[in-house]
């Protein structure tokens, strides 16, 4: 059941995502610092659901390899 929801957030987040132009990383990581903080992820709420999930690492901070994984 947890994957089938983090799936469907990851869905929602790039549906979402795609309904605004130039939604990527770039837009996310706001002070250009090569990864994506909680902070910064607030941005978009469904980003924010699944954040943990994505954080593979689970420095807190989204790289750009993590945030692939939406694609």
């Amino acid at each position: 059941m947890k994957v089938f929801n983090t799936t469907l957030a990851i869905v929602v987040l790039a549906s979402s995502a795609a309904a605004y132009a130039g939604v990527d990383f770039a837009s996310f990581d706001s002070n250009s610092d090569g990864v994506i903080s909680l902070e910064e992820a607030q941005a978009n709420p469904q980003l924010v659901k699944i954040f943990e999930q994505l954080d593979a690492d689970g420095n807190g901070e989204l790289s750009k390899q993590e945030f692939a994984k939406l694609q």
